[in-house]
């Protein structure tokens, strides 16, 4: 009898420890979970920093594209430089067409034919350009130069405009503990999708 006791203790004793360390694996796994995710928010989350949407503007504005490398969007740089220079090509471009055409009409004014509009002259002895339309392409050169000058600066004012606005949204918390999504589930009963909304708020 005294036997049976000690077989059923040693039982007993043995089931209760096995049952206790499973517990202990099961809450070390589970602070270790929590401590995992604890580690991906803090990395995810980055501090507010208010001044940040400043600093990138100012960057931007001192040096085009300092401000996308300040927001570390390295790809936007190369997008920013080819805007400005083309702009500032074609106004180059543009000013020097211009200048030309002014120049030959000056010229013509003076009483001078020996401008590189004028020959070679048609059959009726007249320039190959008229001043009219040396008129004409001097509007249309100026033209052109200040659209060309104004996209420039819009170029400019952009790339100060996208550093901010880049900053200001690096700012926002996009981790999964609060999503807003659409849902489709599939309904086991009847064989239909049911579409739904999730909201995800976890502390």
């Amino acid at each position: 009898m005294n036997a049976k006791f000690f077989y059923i203790l040693l039982f007993v004793g043995l089931s209760i420890q096995n049952v206790l360390s499973q517990d202990k694996d099961e809450l070390k796994v589970l602070t270790e979970e929590v401590a995992v995710k604890k580690e991906k928010k803090e990395k995810k989350v980055h501090p507010y920093e208010p001044l940040a949407p400043a600093k990138a503007a100012f960057y931007s504005a001192v040096l085009p594209g300092l401000g996308q490398a300040y927001t570390k969007k390295y790809w936007k740089i190369p997008i920013v430089y080819a805007a400005l220079g083309t702009g500032i090509y074609f106004y180059i471009e543009n000013n020097k067409n211009y200048n030309r055409v002014r120049d030959a009409y000056k010229r013509r004014l003076a009483g001078f034919t020996d401008d590189e509009f004028y020959a070679p002259t048609n059959s009726n002895g007249d320039p190959r350009i008229s001043n009219d339309q040396l008129i004409d392409f001097q509007k249309r050169f100026r033209r052109q130069q200040e659209l060309s000058l104004l996209l420039t600066v819009g170029g400019y004012l952009l790339n100060i405009i996208d550093a901010n606005v880049t900053a200001h949204l690096m700012q926002y918390n996009v981790t999964e503990d609060l999503s807003f999504k659409p849902k489709i589930n599939y309904n086991e009963f009847d064989a239909q999708l049911n579409y739904g909304v999730s909201l995800n708020f976890s502390f």
